[in-house]
Order: structure tokens, then C-alpha cells, then sequence
């Protein structure tokens, strides 16, 4: 009971955060936990989000993913950061 309250808050934290912050294509997260998508995410892997405010609002993330396409994953697999201007521009830069 605890766990799932703790779990709800810390959707109800990030999607305060999410709105606040007004998510752009320059917003990173890290991966905490992948249970079911081994595949298709690594744990403390940076991973850049899309902008989709659906999907913030039902405790999801849209991802790009290890296919290199955009998913939706639960928000509570990931922890938001913030990265340098270099760190970013590295990030974001198309193969």
C-alpha cells in the first residue's frame, strides 16, 4: 500500500514538473528501471523525451527508444535531468 501511494505521488510530483516546465524535444531523462522492455530500454541510459501531453497527463513518457523510435513508457521508470548545452547538442545530433 505504501509503495503504490509513494509510486502515485511521484507521478502526480512529475507531472507537475512536466507542466511547469512546458516539455520541449531538449528534455532528458535517465532509465531506473525497464521491466518488460530489456529490448527497448537500458537502465541508466540517457534518453531524450518528445513532447506529448497525453501521455504526461496518464503517467506516460514519449521515448526515443533503443529502435530509435518514439514509445511510451511509464513516467515512473525514468528521472528527469538536466544537461549541459554540449551534452545536449550531442544528444540530439542525427547519426
Amino acid at each position: 500500500m505504501a509503495l503504490a501511494k509513494r509510486k502515485l505521488n511521484v507521478n502526480v510530483i512529475w507531472i507537475k514538473k512536466m507542466k511547469e516546465k512546458k516539455l520541449n524535444l531538449n528534455k532528458f531523462v535517465v532509465c531506473i528501471r525497464n521491466t518488460d522492455y530489456t529490448a527497448s530500454l537500458e537502465l541508466y541510459k540517457i534518453y531524450q523525451v518528445l513532447p506529448d501531453e497525453d501521455a504526461t497527463e496518464d503517467g506516460d513518457l514519449r521515448i526515443i527508444d533503443e529502435s530509435g523510435e518514439d514509445y511510451l513508457y511509464p513516467a515512473d521508470f525514468f528521472i528527469p535531468i538536466e544537461v549541459p548545452l554540449e551534452v545536449e547538442s550531442a544528444l540530439t545530433q542525427v547519426s
